[in-house]
């Protein structure tokens, strides 16, 4: 995969087309909204899915780490999709999961599905976490902000024209002083970038990086005015 840079707050960023965000001067990986046992969570409440989604997403989480081999893995929040979804992953996904993070200075940045550190997991959780000039929390916040953040639980997507037809994936969303990534999970939707809770938050534009197989694409992002809309 072709990472593309981006500069925030002084620092080189790159993104993954994996969806992940890499800062290589700090030997940090950063991945949003994995949502783990979101399917277990559906199916007790009636919704059956297959029951692979957590496997889905440790199985490319695990491809990330071999790639990039970081020291810190930072985790941006809804990590787990509810308060009770990390006792809820099956033994062999829980002993996958501590095999990954051995060695791994691991964040938990707390969300709003995962308010609560998890428990027998190694790891630091926080309700923020803060490097350098950049600070990494859950959801970004309008106004003034410090000189660069980093954050998830938006999960955004874009729409590219194609010869095809438009084409709609998850992508990043940046400009010189944000990054929202998008979500890593296996069962995760998105927002549209044109919506007022993303838009909102780039009143002079940027860019929006759509994830690719091998790459990403990317397009502007301009401010438009659009009907109000309720994030879940």
């Amino acid at each position: 995969m072709i990472p593309a840079p981006l500069h925030l707050a002084g620092e080189r960023l790159l993104l993954d087309a994996a969806g992940l965000l890499a800062w290589p001067a700090m030997r940090t990986l950063v991945v949003a909204d994995l949502h783990l046992e979101k399917g277990s969570a559906f199916a007790a409440g009636g919704r059956l899915l297959p029951p692979y989604d957590t496997r889905e997403t440790l199985a490319r989480l695990a491809l990330a780490l071999r790639r990039w081999r970081p020291a810190r893995l930072v985790a941006l929040g809804d990590s787990f999709h509810d308060r009770g979804a990390a006792a809820r992953l099956p033994a062999a996904e829980a002993a996958t999961l501590t095999r990954l993070l051995d060695g791994i200075e691991t964040i938990w940045v707390l969300g709003n599905h995962d308010p609560l550190p998890p428990t027998g997991l190694p790891g630091t959780a926080l309700d923020e976490w803060c490097a350098g000039p950049i600070l990494f929390r859950h959801q970004a916040r309008p106004g003034r902000i410090p000189p660069g953040e980093v954050s998830g639980h938006f999960h955004p997507k874009a729409a590219m024209p194609t010869r095809a037809g438009p084409i709609t994936r998850p992508c990043f969303v940046a400009d010189g002083q944000r990054v929202i990534l998008p979500a890593f999970g296996a069962y995760t939707g998105g927002l549209a970038v044109e919506e007022p809770a993303i838009a909102g938050l780039f009143p002079r534009g940027g860019r929006a990086f759509l994830l690719g197989q091998e790459r990403l694409f990317s397009r502007p992002l301009t401010a438009r005015r659009m009907r109000p809309t309720s994030i879940g």
